[in-house]
C-alpha cells in the first residue's frame, strides 16, 4: 500500500491512531550515550547492497508486529539486503537487550527496533552505534539519544486528539471512557494516553470522565481480562479506547458475546481482518490503523540509506522509500508515515491485512 492510500481526511476520527504491541528489555541500567554523528549526508550516493538489517519487534507472534516486520523483509529484498528477525515472545521491559547485544556480536549493519521501554534499551543500542550499528526505531520509539531515526506511524498530538474526539463521538458527548493499553512503559502509547488526558481536560470534553488506563500487556488473556475487569468496575462504562491491536481485539471480543454488547463502544486500533467480524456484528462501529507493513517498509529503507550515507539523521535531510515516495526527516529524527484510514462496515471488505 502506498502512502496515497493511507491519506484520508484527518478530521472526524480519521487519526484516530492507536497502536500496538507491548515487548522488553534485560537490562536497564544507565550507560554513556553514543556520540553524535558529524557525517555530511549525501543523498545522490549508491544504495548500498548486501545490508544486514535486524528487526527487533516488542515481541513475536504478535499479529500487529508481524505484519510491520513482513514489510521490512519485502523492502530489503528489493534492496539486496539481508533481513532478519529475533524477538522476545512476552512484553516486558527488559527482554529485548539479549537481544540487541547478540546482534553487536553478529556484526549486524542496522537494527530496527520497537521499544517496550524508551530507556531500558539505550546502553545496548548505545554500545551498537559505537560499533558502526545504525539504529532506526520505529512503532515505538526508543529515547533520542539512543537511535539515528524514528519511524512514527503519525504525530504524536493528532493521535491523541483523535483518541479524545472518538470517545466523545462514540459517547454521545457525556459519560465514562477507560483506555485498555499495552504495556505500561510502551512509548507510543504512553505519549497518545497524556495528550489524551490533555483533550480531555478542555471545556468541550467537561462531560467526559476517564474512569481507568489499564493494562494487558498486549496478552490476549490479560487484555480480555482487563476489559472484563473494566466493565465490572465500572458500570457506567461508555467506551473503551485501545491503543494496541491485541487490546482492541480482546476487548471487542469480549463485549460482544456479552450483555454489555450495544450499549459500550469499542475503538481503537486494530486490523481489518481482525476486526471484520466485530465490524460486521455492530461490536465496533469504527477503529482506525495505518497499513503496518509500510512502518516496516519504511524503516528498511532509512535503515539502507543511513548505511549508505544518504543520510544521516539530520532534520531536514531527504531520501527515497521504493513505492512510498519520497520522505523528509522531521525534528529529533523522526520520520512520519503518514495518515491512517477509519475503517467502519462501509470500506472493511476492501481491505485485506
Amino acid at each position: 500500500m502506498s502512502r496515497r492510500f493511507l491519506t484520508g481526511a484527518v478530521s472526524a476520527g480519521l487519526v484516530l491512531v492507536l497502536a500496538a504491541c507491548g515487548g522488553t528489555t534485560k537490562n536497564d541500567s544507565s550507560g554513556s550515550g553514543a556520540q553524535q554523528s558529524t557525517a555530511t549526508a549525501n543523498p545522490n550516493a549508491a544504495a548500498a547492497t548486501g545490508v544486514k538489517m535486524a528487526f527487533l519487534p516488542k515481541q513475536l507472534n504478535n499479529p500487529y508486529s508481524d505484519i510491520e516486520v513482513s514489510g521490512g523483509k519485502d523492502a530489503l529484498a528489493e534492496l539486496k539486503g539481508e533481513y532478519k528477525l529475533v524477538g522476545p515472545n512476552d512484553a516486558s521491559a527488559s527482554s529485548q537487550v539479549s537481544y540487541i547485544n547478540t546482534l553487536i556480536q553478529q556484526q549486524q549493519d542496522v537494527i530496527g527496533i520497537a521499544a517496550n521501554d524508551p530507556n531500558a534499551v539505550c546502553p545496548s543500542l548505545n554500545q551498537a552505534r559505537s560499533a558502526g550499528i545504525k539504529v532506526v526505531a520505529f512503532d515505538s520509539d526508543a529515547a533520542k539519544d539512543c537511535r539515528d531515526v524514528f519511524i512514527n506511524q503519525a504525530t504524536t498530538q493528532g493521535i491523541g486528539e483523535a483518541l479524545a474526539k472518538q470517545a466523545k463521538d462514540l459517547s454521545g458527548g457525556s459519560g465514562e471512557i477507560a483506555v485498555l493499553s499495552a504495556t505500561p512503559n510502551a512509548t507510543n502509547q504512553n505519549a497518545w494516553i497524556e495528550v489524551l488526558k490533555k483533550e480531555l481536560a478542555k471545556p468541550e470534553y467537561a462531560n467526559i470522565k476517564l474512569d481507568k488506563v489499564a493494562y494487558g500487556n498486549d496478552d490476549d488473556q490479560k487484555s480480555f481480562q482487563e476489559a472484563q475487569g473494566l466493565l465490572q468496575s465500572f458500570p457506567n462504562l461508555k467506551v473503551i479506547v485501545s491503543p494496541t491491536t491485541v487490546g482492541i481485539a480482546a476487548a471487542a471480543r469480549y463485549v460482544s458475546s456479552s450483555s454489555y454488547k450495544g450499549k459500550v463502544a469499542v475503538t481503537g486500533l486494530g486490523t481489518p481482518n481482525q476486526m471484520r467480524a466485530f465490524v460486521k456484528d455492530g461490536t465496533v462501529k469504527q477503529f482506525a490503523l495505518w497499513n503496518p507493513a509500510d512502518i516496516g517498509y519504511l524503516a528498511a529503507y532509512a535503515g539502507v540509506a543511513l548505511k549508505s550515507g544518504q543520510i544521516t539523521g539530520k532534520e531536514g535531510e531527504k531520501f527515497k522509500a521504493g513505492k512510498l515516495g519520497d520522505y523528509t526527516i522531521g525534528a529529533s529524527g523522526e520520520i512520519v508515515l503518514g495518515p491512517p484510514t477509519t475503517f467502519d462496515a462501509n470500506n472493511i471488505d476492501k481491505f485485506n491485512f
